[in-house]
């Protein structure tokens, strides 16, 4: 009888792990929950144990880079062990001991056929095992390309964004830049915002999808997608907000857009979301921090139209759109530091950009 029901327990396993294996690899929607979520919360309480004692952030993300291919690895065992759990227990009733049924369950999975049970249910089983394991591991493999052709694809716009916006990005920087020597030249910002409009739904269709990439940090250790983002959608609703006269169809959609993937990712991971904040609810960021970025634009001369205390309702009423996801996803996955871009899960300064020393010829003086 104990032999039966385990039997039982295994089928409903083997169905609940390839259920999990179609929802996370082969249907292109996420879903909350289930053993791919239980597996990435274990790995990234694993890499915040190994990162505590991290001293420098440089540091950190260098044991932060290898948390996606950790989870990747780590949900392909979790699928393989269960699907052998499930099969053993139901080649139980016909080997009449457990540990016998894990060696032909084993066996199978691994198409080595070292040990099997001559008889038609079993002989089925056996088969049965060794197609979910290739399925698995062939299936996993070929998801591979998609992640990686994804990543490099958000990758390109955030490398170029550095130039514009410093490293780590920050809103009021990317707008600062746009004055070259004793001229601003904001008539480019329509076709770099209709840009990110663009790559933002491509960030929400990929990173919604397959939820991992959230975890693929950037090539350089200052540089993250989240952080990007950010900026960009600040420095889309600090020229809203002080430069009204130049308000652009191109730059309310980049907003739309950003705060409409967030809250897909944030869905996607579980994360809470408000569809519909109140554009009257006070900011984590405060106004001294937003003063001290309009200073930034006073100081190269940025061609602002209304005062800081003029500005703020408006800027207030587009930044709750994304500040609170922007700040969990900042949280939960460790991205780089940045001037307004919320607190993390060890004690830190935020990090202004970094900005390349200007250097003149002395002949050109």
């Amino acid at each position: 009888m104990v032999r039966v029901v385990g039997a039982v327990v295994g089928l409903l396993l083997a169905l609940l792990t390839t259920a999990s294996v179609v929802r996370n690899l082969v249907i292109p929607r996420s879903r909350p929950g289930g053993l791919a979520r239980a597996v990435d919360r274990f790995v990234d309480r694993v890499f915040v144990t190994l990162t505590r004692r991290c001293q420098t952030y440089e540091t950190r993300d260098e044991v932060l880079a290898g948390q996606a291919a950790a989870y990747l690895v780590a949900v392909l065992v979790a699928w393989l062990t269960s699907y052998l759990v499930a099969f053993a227990l139901q080649l139980w009733p016909w080997t009449h001991d457990i540990g016998e049924s894990f060696r032909e369950a084993a066996s199978s999975m691994l198409t080595l056929g070292f040990a099997s049970t001559q008889r038609a249910g079993p002989t089925a089983l056996d088969a049965l095992a060794a197609l979910a394991g290739l399925v698995v591991v062939a299936v996993q493999i070929a998801y591979l390309p998609s992640l990686y052709s994804a990543f490099n694809r958000r990758e390109t716009e955030i490398t170029l964004l550095g130039a514009r916006a410093g490293t780590p990005a920050w809103g009021p920087e990317l707008l600062a830049r746009t004055r070259y020597g004793v001229r601003t030249r904001t008539d480019d910002l329509p076709d770099f915002y209709a840009g990110w409009e663009r790559w933002a739904a491509d960030v929400a269709e990929s990173h919604a999808n397959y939820p991992v990439l959230v975890r693929f940090r950037s090539p350089q250790p200052l540089s993250s997608w989240l952080v990007g983002l950010l900026a960009v959608l600040d420095s889309a609703a600090m020229h809203l907000s002080l430069c009204p006269s130049q308000e652009r169809y191109e730059t309310r959609q980049c907003l739309r857009m950003g705060f409409t993937a967030l809250r897909q990712i944030g869905v996607a991971l579980g994360l809470p979301v408000d569809f519909d904040p109140d554009p009257d609810q006070p900011l984590t960021l405060t106004y001294d921090e937003f003063r001290q970025g309009v200073a930034r634009l006073e100081e190269v001369g940025f061609p602002i139209e209304r005062s800081a205390e003029d500005a703020w309702p408006h800027f207030r009423g587009w930044r709750v759109n994304y500040e609170s996801l922007a700040y969990s996803l900042a949280w939960a996955t460790d991205a780089v530091p940045a001037l307004w871009s919320g607190p993390r899960r060890w004690s830190t300064e935020a990090m202004p950009p970094r900005r390349p020393p200007t250097r003149i010829a002395s002949d050109a003086r």
